[in-house]
């Protein structure tokens, strides 16, 4: 399995006033998206007393290190950000991945991504594919240890990798890595 030096994976999102972006005026600032759900106005304005007339409504415009695409409410950056939050750090990508990939299990009725199928389905980060196969096949007994020579030679495993690969989404983790899941 290969190593990876992850970096800051903490979810983020800007939150603005939409009255103030709708009057030309960017006003805003980030938070952690974990208690996004918790923020105000006088947060985003920098102090109740800079709050406009008909300042009502936040809007996350913008977040990172969240697999989701365009804006959304602060509520939806928070369960994005408790979901994500809910796995290991040096596991956030992979599931980011996962979810990017369009192969994951949703939870609920949104788009969340279910971190107990992610759990159960994530097998690590690999090299290749090819190399995950081997592993698995070592670990399963696929070929005996005591198998002859001229028998285990002839196993083709381009042809063997290949057809188990169907039962997997495999996602490019890096220029030297990819994140392997089982189907299930």
């Amino acid at each position: 399995m290969t190593t990876r030096t992850n970096t800051d994976t903490t979810p983020r999102a800007w939150i603005g006033c939409l009255a103030c972006d709708n009057n030309a005026r960017l006003v805003g600032e980030w938070f952690d998206a974990e208690t996004a759900d918790e923020v105000t106005l006088a947060d985003v304005h920098g102090g109740a007393h800079r709050v406009h007339s008909g300042c009502e409504e936040l809007w996350v415009m913008d977040h990172e290190n969240i697999p989701a695409s365009g804006e959304m409410s602060p509520s939806e950056a928070a369960e994005w950000a408790r979901v994500l939050l809910a796995v290991p750090e040096h596991q956030r990508d992979a599931l980011c991945a996962w979810t990017a990939s369009g192969s994951y299990v949703a939870e609920g009725t949104g788009d969340l991504p279910s971190v107990s199928d992610f759990e159960e389905r994530f097998c690590g980060t690999w090299g290749s594919f090819r190399d995950y196969a081997e592993t698995l096949a070592e670990e399963i007994g696929l070929i005996p240890q005591d198998a002859p020579e001229e028998l285990v030679r002839y196993f083709n495993w381009v042809a063997w990798t290949r057809d188990l690969e169907y039962d997997y989404t495999v996602v490019r983790a890096d220029a030297i890595s990819v994140y392997v899941f089982r189907d299930l």
